[in-house]
């Protein structure tokens, strides 16, 4: 199966053709290079760097860990919350390697992604056997998309 097939098979499984994102198509296309070449086992910040190099070659703007204020009261915050990665200011990229994605890990990912104001995040688990299996797509919608 070739690199452009796997994509399409990892977008297909988590989101449907009028959600899809030319941008995700790539920078999963990226994670799932960093896959294929390192396999599963190693620590998240290996992966990190490694998507990180892909993502430059792909010429793709991104940030790394990027530090996530807590506003409380109107005053900015430092609590020490960092992303792994940014991707072009409109989508966090949280790296794990976990036995499987749980309700912690998809909780992470919302909290960066509200505190921030962000409308979609990615949790790739590159413990998976296959990286398509360890895809978690999340959506934060607007207070007043939901009514």
């Amino acid at each position: 199966m070739t690199a452009s097939h796997v994509v399409a098979e990892a977008t297909r499984a988590i989101t449907s053709s009028r959600e899809r994102d030319p941008l995700m198509d790539r920078v999963l296309g990226c994670a799932i290079e960093v896959h294929r070449t390192l396999g599963p086992g190693l620590l998240e910040s290996a992966y990190a760097k490694c998507l990180a190099f892909e993502l430059m070659n792909a010429g793709i703007s991104f940030r790394e860990q990027v530090p996530v204020p807590v506003v409380y009261k109107r005053v900015r915050l430092e609590c020490g919350y960092r992303l792994d990665l940014l991707v072009e200011n409109r989508i966090v990229i949280e790296i794990k390697c976990a036995t499987r994605l749980n309700s912690l890990h998809r909780a992470q990912v919302l909290t960066y992604m509200r505190l921030i104001e962000v409308e979609l995040g990615y949790l790739l688990n590159f413990n998976a056997p296959r990286l398509i299996d360890g895809i978690c797509r999340l959506r934060l919608f607007p207070p007043d998309a939901t009514q």
